[in-house]
């Protein structure tokens, strides 16, 4: 494979480093031009970001080299189909949610906007070095970076419920990355290599079958931790005490994704589709994390808080992502990558029009919305655009990815599978078009406005984007980044084919 040489991932990475340091600097007094630096830090992110396609589906790799500390291991940015797909979704989603952001503080007047600014642009800074991590090592430094960005955030209303929410996130994820941390140094005493590789490096080194299924689990559940798969997922709902665009971005763009990255570089480019079959890792995991998709769809029926039911809908998703991904098949691992893109659009829409409902009427449960769409119409309306793809009805992005899911459990010749992705639909449907229903053809609320009176439009217009995206990439997959072209080119460099 032909390699590029070019600093773009660094700059990548640094553009939202540094805003987030100019935001700092700049304070509290000057609020639209720290405003500024995170609209301006989004913009050229997403412009190094997409400069970077057309390299990419050229079937090249674009690296960067930090420094090397041995042979074989080093911090080194490396850009492929599957790490393009991610820095587009992190990069492209960064613009809509940091005009939702700064509408949301301004609506609720919330307090430490500097700092939480700060926090964002290093969450966004980390991802983007998850996305373009060439090894392991550079993975998880870019990993924990992430993990103790994120806390700020979790913590920022600072009530005794944030702080709760905050120790146990941090809890569940520094030891999570202890383990990685011990599982990487094992690889590479038995490798010399952390090197990512479509198709996995691991294949033919002298490692016993049973250190490297201890490595494969120890793996996966560090990586798990942040995926959100049962049972480390706790963290998760508790995390919603953090102000809605934090839960936007842990769900859709950031944390959660980045745990499902890592899952999936550790089941495709770690140990690769030969090995995972060779060690019969592939079913158990197959059958493991579909007893996450069934048990959170379950869990999210009994959900009245709105935001912990959108929280356990993302962990029956993510879920689904490592299920597509670990059945191997052509078709499934299309479907699982492409769902990390179509989810994320969806899932953020929703966690959107759930800060703008909070906003301008301070209700936060699912019983409190009758007649709510007749007051916020164009909020509720993408709600409903969001339900209907998330439950994998067309013309919406989540048709495209859950067909390619259910082809890939056909393929692989397990039909329990393809169950399971059918149940996840009817639990997409059951818990989300009740809230669509309710909004707009029951009685309103006493406290619901007769009349058209949305939240600030710096808010309802992002999230009226992402409602439309929805749409046009179930009609037009490839519209503005190509997002299938990416993953049929990561698919075909995993399987070793054209």
């Amino acid at each position: 494979m032909d390699v590029v040489y070019s600093s773009k991932p660094l700059w990548a990475v640094l553009v939202s480093m540094i805003a987030a340091f100019l935001i700092l600097a700049t304070g509290e007094k000057r609020r639209n031009i720290r405003e500024s630096w995170t609209i301006l830090a989004a913009l050229a992110k997403f412009v190094i970001v997409f400069s970077m396609i057309p390299v990419i589906l050229q079937g090249k790799v674009i690296e960067y080299t930090l420094v090397t500390f041995y042979p074989g291991l080093m911090l080194q940015f490396r850009v492929d189909a599957f790490g393009m797909l991610f820095g587009v979704i992190a990069s492209s989603l960064w613009i809509a949610t940091s005009f939702y952001s700064i509408g949301y503080v301004r609506k609720l007047k919330e307090h430490a906007q500097s700092r939480y600014f700060f926090a964002f642009a290093m969450c966004l800074s980390s991802t983007m070095g998850i996305a373009f991590s060439g090894n392991l090592l550079t993975f998880l430094v870019f990993y924990e970076i992430l993990t103790i960005a994120t806390w700020p955030l979790v913590i920022h209303k600072e009530t005794p419920e944030a702080i709760i929410g905050g120790r146990k996130y941090l809890t569940y994820t520094l030891v999570a990355g202890c383990t990685l941390l011990f599982a990487v140094a094992m690889i590479y005493f038995l490798t010399g290599t952390l090197d990512f590789k479509a198709g996995g490096f691991l294949q033919g080194h002298a490692a016993s079958d049973g250190v490297l299924i201890f490595l494969f689990v120890i793996l996966i559940l560090g990586f798990g931790v942040k995926a959100g798969i049962m049972p480390m997922h706790e963290w998760l709902p508790t995390a919603m005490v953090a102000p809605t665009p934090v839960s936007a971005l842990l769900h859709a763009v950031a944390v959660v994704k980045a745990g499902v990255f890592g899952c999936l570089r550790v089941i495709l480019y770690v140990y690769g589709p030969d090995l995972l079959h060779d060690l019969g890792l592939w079913i158990l995991l197959a059958y493991f994390v579909s007893i996450t998709v069934l048990v959170a769809g379950f869990l999210a029926l009994g959900q009245d808080h709105l935001k912990r039911r959108l929280a356990f809908s993302t962990i029956n998703n993510l879920a689904m992502i490592i299920l597509g991904a670990v059945l191997l098949t052509k078709s499934s691992m299309t479907g699982g990558i492409l769902h990390m893109a179509n989810h994320a659009f969806m899932k953020i829409t929703l966690f959107m029009c759930a800060g703008a409902i909070y906003a301008k009427t301070h209700k936060d449960h699912v019983s409190q919305l009758n007649g709510l769409g007749k007051q916020m119409p164009l909020t509720m309306g993408a709600f409903a655009i969001a339900a209907v793809g998330l439950s994998g009805i067309p013309p919406m992005n989540g048709f495209i990815s859950k067909w390619f899911l259910c082809l890939g459990a056909i393929e692989a010749h397990e039909i329990v599978f393809l169950f399971v992705f059918f149940t996840s639909a009817m639990l997409d449907v059951a818990f989300l078009f009740p809230i669509v229903y309710n909004s707009f053809f029951k009685k309103p609320m006493d406290d619901v406005v007769p009349h058209f009176d949305e939240a600030p439009m710096l808010m309802v217009v992002p999230l009226s984007i992402t409602a439309l995206l929805s749409l046009v990439f179930g009609i037009a997959p490839d519209a503005f980044v190509q997002f299938f072209s990416i993953t049929s080119l990561a698919v075909q460099n995993i399987l070793g084919v054209g």
